[in-house]
């Protein structure tokens, strides 16, 4: 049990450093795209807000790893095969995604592995958590919708304010600016999207028994050692980068200038702060897509590209049902393994 546990645990680290591999284009496809920041160090300041969002999940609480879970499968029917195959599924999902350079949302993998092993474990929907995953559903799409129209608003109110300034004078004030809303979007990304894993590990460890054994608590509860590896993880994930989806995000579907970026992480920052703070696990990728469609759209509907957008929403539409039966098979192959749940 203890090894399974373990390698869980190893799977669940790995998932969210590839959460953050592709992540990587979420957070700093802005500034890449108007060449604040060359890629290298754009993802290095990443990766730092990313991780230093640990000490505010610290401060006020991680609701987010409590939906993840509690609120999508009861907790009581969980068991370590159980999370390693929701995992596994999630994982084989997201590396293929990324290496098609496919912007996903790594949450609603784990969220479709989730679901899809609940179903094959009890042959059915009876231990699934019918609110947790409405609510989840919705913001697939109140998310990008909430991007977009603060992109939209942000970008006309700055638009409107700068409207007698020279534009190089503009230009420049806003390469500036959009160091501090590139980590104000990564200090969000990391403070919702860690706490994804969090919540996986958390849940495994409590269903073990292990959360009561190893750490002293007897209820759900994320310890901070936890926290600490979930956000280093996310945040050396991130330090990686996945290239190809930072082209996609970043460089492909809109043509962005600084005070473009500006408002689309600034708005992307709100809106997953304020779905961070309700306790809902938000796909970040969702988010700054709409909120980069929503500034560009300012200009004209046609200085998006339409036909990458609708590639990436696609992915989007496929991640949970497609996860979902992934999941399925790892769970119907490892109950044919010598292995103890």
């Amino acid at each position: 049990m203890l090894t399974l546990v373990i390698v869980t645990v190893f799977v669940a680290l790995l998932f969210d450093f590839l959460n953050g591999m592709n992540d990587a284009a979420n957070s700093i496809a802005t500034i890449v795209s108007t060449r604040v920041l060359s890629p290298r160090l754009a993802v290095l300041w990443a990766a730092f807000f990313n991780f230093f969002a640990v000490g505010i999940g610290l401060v006020f609480g991680f609701k987010v790893a409590g939906m993840i879970g509690k609120g999508i499968v009861d907790p009581d029917t969980v068991n370590a095969v159980f999370i390693l195959s929701a995992l596994l599924g999630a994982v084989f999902w997201t590396w293929i995604c990324t290496r098609l350079g496919l912007p996903i949302s790594v949450s609603h993998a784990l969220v479709g592995g989730l679901i899809g092993t609940a179903i094959a474990q009890a042959s059915g929907f009876s231990t699934l958590m019918p609110r947790g995953i409405l609510l989840i559903g919705l913001f697939i799409v109140v998310a990008p919708v909430m991007g977009g129209i603060l992109g939209y608003i942000f970008m006309i109110a700055v638009m409107w304010m700068f409207r007698k300034a020279r534009p190089r004078k503009v230009n420049d004030w806003f390469r500036k600016l959009q160091l501090l809303s590139a980590a104000f979007y990564s200090l969000g990304h990391g403070l919702n999207d860690a706490q994804k894993t969090m919540g996986i590990i958390t849940v495994l460890l409590f269903s073990t028994g292990y959360l009561e054994k190893w750490f002293g608590f007897a209820e759900f509860q994320v310890t901070w050692q936890v926290a600490v590896a979930s956000s280093l993880a996310i945040s050396l994930g991130t330090m990686a980068g996945g290239w190809r989806v930072i082209k996609t995000l970043g460089m492909r579907m809109t043509k962005l200038r600084p005070v473009h970026g500006f408002c689309a992480e600034t708005a992307a920052a709100t809106s997953i702060l304020i779905s961070t703070l309700g306790g809902i696990p938000v796909s970040t990728t969702h988010v700054i897509t709409g909120s980069i469609i929503g500034v560009g759209s300012v200009t004209s509907f046609s200085a998006v590209r339409w036909g990458v957008a609708l590639r990436i929403v696609g992915a989007w539409i496929l991640t949970i049902p497609g996860t979902a039966l992934v999941s399925m098979g790892m769970w119907y192959v490892l109950k044919l393994l010598p292995i103890q749940g």
